[in-house]
């Protein structure tokens, strides 16, 4: 897809999988379908009268040459669906944002991730859970999910920089400023680790009552499972944990004490049966199937031995992958490929978990 086309489209801000769906069957490309847009193309679309004054709008006032320029400012770059780089497991959820604003690193999408939500009116032993629970994950060479706003958002962050691990915050508006503006440096901090920030919102869109369940389904998509670790019974990690369950990924709930109304939502996912009720970051990690590395340094201190072995390291996690997924990943022959896994657990950097998966230990 052209640059400036995509840039277009997103900053109409109005299309779903199913209208993406539709314009590709009837134009064969977003390329080609822009200069049909129409108000009786979006009608057809499903677009309400005054949704369709709104993009209609937006398109005339657009310069997709200077939002791209604001954009290359920002270091932020916009990916469409279609873009090599677009996280294949938010392709696999039926409802998945076309576009995505990007600042920092994708490749740690690459990693298992792990969701961990909850309330922005973080208690003391809400922190202390999250405090508990990031370092297992870290280790086990999860990068980790949220969602940046105050509280176990802004927790989760902050301890996963501190234990030089990988985060990623998704935002439920434009990412031309970081909201609450208390979290200003922690989103620098994030960036600067090596982490990602991401939105599917243009840079001008302020936080509505629909945009934040919108990126709730981003943190859901994005990970193995959502671990919700402090929430009351109308809180938004709810939502994250109900998409979590509908796109087929597990859920897990830290409980409390049942007379704190904090922990009031936690108690309620797990007594409906939708959540396991988890203690402890190894009950999670067990529970998908996550080889957590005895140690936090021997991958560190490894010196690959060849390209080969280089290539296959960078491929391998913490998931247990089959070897024919490790070969389509790594570009290498499956003799060589196996011969290479063979030498590399005998120096005990990677191991076989069973049934010919490995996992980096």
């Amino acid at each position: 897809m052209n640059l400036q086309t995509m840039l277009t489209w997103s900053w109409l801000n109005f299309l779903t999988k199913k209208r993406y769906d539709v314009l590709l069957k009837k134009y064969g490309s977003l390329d080609l379908a822009l200069p049909h847009l129409t108000p009786e193309l979006l009608t057809a679309l499903g677009c309400r009268e005054e949704t369709l004054f709104i993009i209609l709008n937006r398109l005339e006032e657009f310069d997709a040459e200077a939002y791209q320029k604001e954009l290359e400012r920002r270091g932020i770059r916009c990916i469409g669906f279609d873009d090599p780089d677009y996280p294949s497991a938010l392709q696999k959820i039926p409802d998945p944002p076309i576009f995505l604003y990007v600042k920092g690193d994708l490749s740690i999408l690459q990693q298992p991730c792990i969701g961990l939500v909850g309330t922005r009116a973080m208690s003391p032993y809400g922190k202390r859970i999250t405090e508990h629970f990031v370092p297992a994950f870290v280790h086990a060479q999860m990068t980790t999910v949220s969602g940046l706003a105050e509280g176990i958002d802004a927790t989760v962050a902050h301890e996963t920089i501190c234990i030089e691990g990988k985060t990623v915050a998704i935002l439920g508006y434009g990412p031309s400023q970081i909201l609450p503006r208390s979290n200003t440096r922690l989103a620098q901090e994030i960036i600067q680790s090596g982490g990602l920030i991401l939105s599917e919102f243009p840079i001008d869109i302020p936080p509505g009552k629909h945009t934040f369940p919108a990126r709730n389904r981003i943190i859901a998509g994005l990970c193995l499972g959502t671990v919700i670790l402090e929430a009351p019974e109308k809180s938004g990690a709810l939502i994250t944990a109900e998409l979590a369950l509908d796109y087929g990924r597990d859920v897990f709930a830290v409980p409390g004490n049942i007379f704190d109304p904090n922990f009031a939502g936690c108690h309620k996912i797990i007594g409906s049966g939708q959540a396991k009720l988890v203690s402890t970051p190894e009950e999670v990690l067990e529970e998908l199937g996550i080889v957590s590395p005895t140690t936090t340094t021997h991958i560190s201190l490894y010196n690959p031995q060849n390209t080969i072995e280089s290539t296959i390291l960078s491929t391998l996690t913490t998931m247990p992958q089959p070897l024919d997924d490790i070969v389509q990943k790594a570009q290498i022959s499956a003799a060589e490929t196996n011969a290479t896994l063979t030498m590399m657990e005998l120096a005990g950097v990677v191991k076989d978990t069973g049934g010919g998966q490995w996992v980096k230990t």
